[in-house]
């Protein structure tokens, strides 16, 4: 559950197109519909090509895109913001939920991840939505994915828990990730750089030397009260997670 289009291809596409690779159901979900994504189309025409963009990389992983039709820079927590990630999460059931930093450089990153950790908790209480329990809904994993240049809102580094070894899909990554043409543009214009393949790779290369693989992405585990505290994606990638050090409930 991510702010934007080309979130999740930034932080943690590897680790689905692994968990696609494994039989798993995937949904890729945001908030925002990608309407400030641009310095020359308007906001309808930049949201629908966003959209599209969206679409086409999930389908690479055969995967579901959802978005939940808020504003670039008007994510909220908010009552109608959080029914809409709560009927989402109704509608999935999700057993794993990737969510951004609890303290990213951007605002609509932290109430994503607000609003998604609410959602995560709750969804699966019978009386908080008019729509059907899925059988077997409860409380997910909840993951977070590194911020941007893996450091917090006042740049200090952040501790991962969990390493997931990418090195197998890197490429794959990267294609999910240039489905996104429209960012290339709008990050080249507004932020000054044409390093949007380049500094996905970059990273995912620096985490991969600290987990001891050529590539990997982090995270950090949410283990509060009523979360399940096993490293779920551990234990999915043994034995090549569990050889790189993945930390695991203590």
């Amino acid at each position: 559950m991510m702010a934007h289009p080309d979130d999740a291809e930034f932080a943690c596409a590897g680790t689905l197109v692994r968990l696609a690779r494994a039989g798993w159901e995937v949904h890729i979900a945001t908030f925002a519909v990608g309407d400030c994504g641009s310095t020359t189309d308007s906001p309808q025409a930049i949201a629908a090509r966003r959209a599209e963009e969206a679409r086409q990389s999930a389908a690479m992983i055969r995967a579901t895109y959802h978005c939940l039709d808020e504003r670039d820079g008007f994510v909220v927590y908010d009552k109608p913001t959080l029914r809409k990630c709560m009927d989402l999460f109704r509608r999935v059931a999700p057993r794993v939920v990737f969510t951004h930093s609890v303290d990213d450089y951007m605002m609509d990153h932290v109430m994503t991840s607000l609003l998604s950790r609410a959602a995560s908790f709750l969804y699966s209480a019978p009386n908080v939505s008019a729509l059907p329990l899925v059988p077997g809904s409860r409380v997910p994993h909840l993951y977070y994915c590194d911020p941007m240049e893996g450091v917090d809102s006042l740049g200090r580094p952040v501790e991962p828990t969990t390493y997931v070894d990418v090195s197998a899909v890197l490429e794959e990554k990267a294609g999910m990730l240039a489905c996104h043409a429209s960012q290339r543009e709008w990050l080249r214009a507004h932020h000054g750089t044409d390093e949007y393949l380049d500094a996905m790779r970059r990273h995912a290369r620096m985490r991969g030397r600290q987990a001891g693989v050529e590539a990997a992405e982090a995270f950090v585990q949410h283990r509060g009260h009523a979360y399940p505290r096993d490293d779920l994606l551990a234990e999915l990638f043994n034995p090549e997670v569990e050889a790189i050090g993945v930390g695991k409930a203590d």
